[in-house]
């Protein structure tokens, strides 16, 4: 369970098809998910009431996913995995449903309908959908464009001839030409079957620069309401949202291969495709012996794995030129269209297999993800040591008022906070951030170097280039220390976007939202609020203080006490000695007396 709990922890974020395994390696439950953690967790919470879910969970030894693009994706892969393995705990799926699909018949004057059967010999089927809305925009689009019949007559030249048909509802309220009875040409109409074709097949833009091409041609010709109607045509399409991208009968029985290199180990991601369907994926992992190259790699993986699945797919779509040694087999590398996004969808697998084993590593073993980010940032900044301890200052007062500072220590890449130290500034006057940085860094390390307490290996400034040069003259100069010294600076929008090392200092070249920047603007983060923290408790002393403070014998609770009772220092001052004494006592009634009156006195 531990183990299944920790795959549960690193699957991603994205919408796809998950499968659980029982102890045999048999598919035992196919699942689907717009958020794959979110959804394959949900089995693994222990208030988790559901009997049969429970009796599921008991069962699972291993899990498997595919990352899709879309949920309707995750959707129709569910399915078509459902139907191929028949996994035991699907039992509510297994009615033989299945989703619908849109076919276009041949006949003389061919009809488009939706259906959930399935016969080649009878038409020519594109889908399925899976959502009925998509379908019917489909039907809907083709609908208003061409106006296809939807009677059910077998209709024949030779009847149409004989006039043997009458017109239906549809053509006297203009949704069909009428070609049962000659008012639409049976060339006419089946060109028009072409072109819905067309868009069944996801080509609305190559039809839209046909009809766009017709259009302004009819124009030219003065034939206007030719055009017109091409115009309409061409706007219906130009509104119209394209099917799905992984589902197409137009693909048929396809392997997919890409790889994805990851130093001493490549991935290569395979995908099989029956009718535009994704029946199988996974991605299998190589260890490199030598320096192969990915060419290589893919190479050999394409045999192995078509041998160990006995895949006996004639075309094979890989992302660059390579040998591969079958035969009888097509290599294609496509550029465009729906192999293409195949292909994409293989790479995305391929490079979330990568992410996801680096993520279990390093939740099995945290040390490795710290030393990963020291290293990066050693090699950034070309360190002669990796940077285990980071110290970071920052200062924080109100016109020069209560002036504080505040020093963070990240050890490995976290806080460590029985090291953070607080500093009230002693030496300088008024808002000088410059000078005040300076006693702060002085202070700590001439302690650190008295105590013989190890010191960091990099110093983080919150600033730029000022900040680097007043830190580096009390470190380098003064203490004669060798401690490297970058900066994190912001932009004029007060958001960190640079980071700078070096004498003079240069701006390093990192991405701002990769994982090592996003540490480092922790810890100038985390030195803003410690800074800020102690600035503000600090001005809450001085605000809270009031003259009782400085009368001797008088405590906090006695001090509670009057100003309970009186509601204010002004009030205690001008009450008499009785009036005191009923509310504390004579002896600190007296003192309390005595206090304020002889301060009254002095003051006369």
């Amino acid at each position: 369970m531990a183990r299944l709990k920790n795959i549960v922890l690193n699957l991603p974020e994205k919408p796809g098809s998950y499968q659980y395994y029982d102890q045999e390696g048999t598919i035992i439950y196919v699942g689907k998910a717009k958020n794959l953690k979110n959804r394959v967790s949900s089995y693994f919470h222990k208030e988790v009431d559901r009997y049969k879910t429970k009796v599921l969970v008991s069962k699972i030894w291993d899990i498997t996913y595919t990352v899709v693009n879309t949920e309707e994706d995750a959707l129709l892969l569910e399915n078509s995995l459902i139907k191929k393995y028949k996994p035991k705990y699907n039992i509510l799926l297994k009615d033989g449903k299945t989703y619908p699909s849109i076919c276009v018949t041949k006949e003389l004057l061919p009809r488009i309908f939706k259906t959930r059967t399935i016969n080649k010999k009878f038409g020519t089927y594109y889908g399925p959908y899976s959502h009925i809305t998509s379908m019917y925009a489909v039907l809907g689009i083709i609908k208003d464009i061409y106006k296809p019949r939807t009677c059910h007559m077998p209709i024949t030249e030779e009847g149409i001839r004989q006039g043997k048909y009458r017109p239906c509802l549809d053509y006297h309220i203009h949704n069909c030409g009428g070609p049962c009875i000659g008012k639409q040409s049976i060339e006419s109409y089946r060109n028009n079957i072409l072109q819905a074709q067309e868009i069944l097949k996801g080509r609305s833009r190559e039809l839209q620069k046909t009809l766009y091409e017709a259009m302004l041609k009819a124009a030219e010709e003065l034939r206007f309401e030719e055009a017109e109607l091409l115009k309409r045509r061409y706007q219906a399409l130009e509104n119209y949202v394209s099917r799905s991208e992984v589902v197409s009968h137009t693909i048929t029985d396809v392997d997919v291969f890409s790889i994805t290199d990851s130093g001493s180990t490549a991935f290569v991601n395979y995908m099989h495709v029956t009718s535009g369907s994704i029946n199988a994926a996974f991605t299998y992992e190589f260890k490199k012996k030598l320096d192969e190259t990915d060419e290589e790699i893919l190479s050999l993986g394409i045999v192995q794995i078509r041998e160990e699945l006995k895949s006996t797919a004639k075309e094979i779509i890989v992302p660059f030129d390579l040998e591969t040694g079958i035969k009888d087999v097509t290599i294609t590398i496509p550029q465009r269209g729906d192999k293409k996004t195949l292909l994409e969808l293989s790479i995305m697998n391929g490079k979330q297999y990568k992410f996801d084993r680096l993520k279990q590593a390093e939740k099995l073993n945290p040390e490795q993800k710290q030393t990963r980010l020291m290293k990066e940032l050693q090699n950034a900044l070309k360190l002669e040591k990796m940077p285990y301890q980071i110290e970071c200052f920052d200062n924080s007062n109100i016109s020069g008022t209560d002036a504080v500072a505040g020093c963070v220590v990240f050890k490995g890449m976290k806080p460590s906070k029985k090291d953070y130290r607080k500093y009230n500034i002693k030496t300088v006057e008024g808002p000088d951030d410059y000078a005040s940085m300076q006693e702060v860094v002085r202070r700590r390390y001439s302690r650190m170097m008295e105590e013989g307490t190890p010191l960091p290996d990099l110093i983080i400034t919150d600033g730029g280039r000022g900040q680097m040069e007043v830190v580096r003259e009390v470190v380098e100069d003064e203490l004669q220390l060798s401690i490297p010294i970058a900066g994190l600076a912001k932009d004029d929008r007060h958001r960190t976007n640079e980071l700078l090392f070096g004498f003079p200092p240069v701006v390093i070249g990192m991405k701002t939202d990769s994982e090592l920047f996003h540490i480092l603007t922790q810890i100038q983060d985390e030195v803003h609020r410690y800074a800020i923290t102690f600035h503000r408790d600090k001005r809450s002393k001085h605000a809270l203080h009031s003259e009782l403070d400085d009368i001797k014998g008088i405590g906090p609770k006695t001090k509670e006490l009057l100003l309970k009772k009186l509601k204010s220092v002004k009030k205690i001052k001008e009450s008499d000695l009785q009036t005191i004494t009923e509310i504390i006592g004579s002896a600190k009634g007296k003192i309390i007396h005595d206090y304020f009156h002889a301060s009254l006195a002095d003051s006369e």
